[in-house]
């Protein structure tokens, strides 16, 4: 489900002109996604990320990096690596706890706005013990959400093209009512980017609905990930 082991590769997903996205486990069954965002300042934020062999040349085509942000209590990963590579502290909302004691680099804190990104922070917790913001920027409508919502074929069913996590179907977060994106990155798969505000929509209100389908075909991992997670 989620590999523990360094990467040799990384695959390439969710580019467009302010950012990029890619995975640095490929093979994994978690599709665990990192991004790197061109922020409000020119600058690069780096977002939950999985370092791999030529990541920062990546990164160098977008520009300086900033900051690394975590926007999970479970997403940890690399930052402290990248953080400390290109001399920059590790983001955290001012709510968020577990990740500073697993980052080996400097941290900071913030209330909603992170730094000069222009992303403004929302809290979640879906569930007792998790929590995530989900980061939305008006200035280009784009969301990215780490957890609760994500795109591969553990998550959808059907005809959906993102989907609320299992567990989360059952009591869809209101955070998430509130954005009409352009974009939609995740923290686990490949993000959406036609008509993701439709995409959104369909997810929320088809949610519970869809639960059974979502527990016949996948309920099974999707909880083995809550518990590699863990």
């Amino acid at each position: 489900m989620y590999h523990r082991y360094d990467s040799g590769f990384y695959r390439e997903i969710d580019r467009w002109k302010r950012g990029v996205g890619w995975v640095a486990h490929p093979e994994e069954g978690g599709a665990r996604a990192s991004h790197a965002v061109v922020g409000n300042d020119g600058d690069v934020w780096v977002v939950d990320p999985l370092d791999a062999p030529g990541v920062d040349a990546l990164l160098s085509e977008f520009g300086t990096v900033a900051g690394v942000a975590v926007l999970s209590n479970y997403h940890a990963r690399d930052a402290g690596v990248v953080a400390t590579r290109h001399d920059v502290p590790v983001y955290l909302p001012q709510w968020m706890d577990r990740v500073a004691e697993r980052v080996d680099a400097p941290t900071e804190r913030y209330a909603q706005t992170l730094g000069g990104s222009g992303f403004v922070v929302h809290r979640c917790s879906p569930l007792p013990g998790w929590q995530e913001g989900i980061a939305y920027r008006q200035s280009d409508r784009t969301l990215y959400v780490p957890d609760v919502l994500g795109t591969g074929a553990d998550w959808t069913v059907g005809s959906e093209r993102i989907a609320l996590f299992l567990l989360a179907r059952l009591f869809p977060p209101s955070v998430l009512g509130q954005f009409a994106p352009d974009r939609i990155l995740v923290g686990h798969g490949e993000g959406v980017f036609e008509n993701a505000s439709a995409a959104l929509d369909a997810a929320l209100t088809g949610a519970r609905r869809r639960f059974p389908a979502a527990l016949r075909s996948s309920g099974v991992d999707q909880l083995r990930a809550l518990v590699r997670a863990l």
